[in-house]
């Protein structure tokens, strides 16, 4: 965990996506972190996590991560967060906001996916079949489960970003990497999107693959007064491909608030 900033400023706490670590941030907390006070963390399994904090129970469900999530906001007495999620913690933030509301002030989603597969009425980006794929995948070969998945992460037009997307793939604990992607994968969480009461940004990214924009339009329209925000930015990672703009966004949601 990284906390910088003026100690008396608002919080900002960053919660990386699946696959990365918190210096995915490397390019965005700058433009905050001179008047907030900016927290940044890596969840369990991925970067320098404790790897004895895993708990499959636990951690069998998005729950546990977001759990976790409030865990350090508790330790580190923050209130007023502005808690800002990058893909599947969107949704652990979620569910951070639901359990600790006291605690948080602000929630920016930054390519969210409340349910990855399609359903009857819903569309998600994935069919069944996609996902089966994916987890085998992942399972028989992870190293060419990363080369393959992370330039449909990254986007067409960001082979650097792509790059660094399989190295932090490579890097993530691989039993955990296994168990996380199906928690991620094959979660459903369009059910809490209506109890959120936080001002709440939704950042767009344009083709993006991994969740287009029919997935954040539906969270954008279950989440009450919610903003929505269709970023320039390619792929599913702006704050590593767009930083700047990504940065600007948010800087823009918070003036509002």
């Amino acid at each position: 965990m990284r906390v910088s900033g003026p100690g008396t400023a608002r919080p900002m706490v960053f919660a990386h996506g699946f696959g990365c670590d918190q210096t995915m941030w490397r390019a965005v907390v700058p433009h905050f972190a001179a008047d907030h006070r900016v927290v940044t963390f890596d969840h369990v399994g991925a970067g320098g996590s404790d790897l004895s904090a895993y708990d499959p129970e636990r951690h069998g469900s998005l729950r546990g991560y977001a759990e976790d999530l409030v865990e350090v906001v508790r330790e580190l007495d923050l209130t007023d967060v502005v808690l800002v999620g990058h893909s599947v913690s969107s949704m652990i933030g979620v569910l951070a906001v639901l359990t600790a509301p006291e605690r948080f002030g602000a929630l920016v989603m930054v390519g969210p996916s409340p349910r990855y597969v399609d359903d009857e009425d819903y569309t998600g980006g994935f069919s069944r079949a996609d996902v089966a794929a994916l987890l085998e995948s992942l399972d028989s070969n992870p190293a060419q489960w990363s080369a393959a998945l992370a330039p449909l992460v990254a986007g067409p037009d960001n082979p650097d970003v792509a790059l660094e997307l399989a190295e932090s793939f490579c890097r993530t604990d691989p039993r955990i990497a296994r168990d996380f992607a199906r928690v991620t994968f094959l979660s459903d969480n369009r059910d809490d999107l209506p109890a959120v009461r936080v001002p709440t940004l939704v950042l767009q990214c344009t083709d993006d693959a991994i969740a287009p924009e029919v997935v954040g339009r539906y969270v954008h329209s279950r989440v009450p007064g919610s903003v929505f925000t269709r970023l320039s930015a390619t792929g599913h990672c702006p704050h590593l491909s767009a930083p700047e703009e990504t940065a600007a966004a948010i800087r823009a949601f918070l003036r509002t608030l």
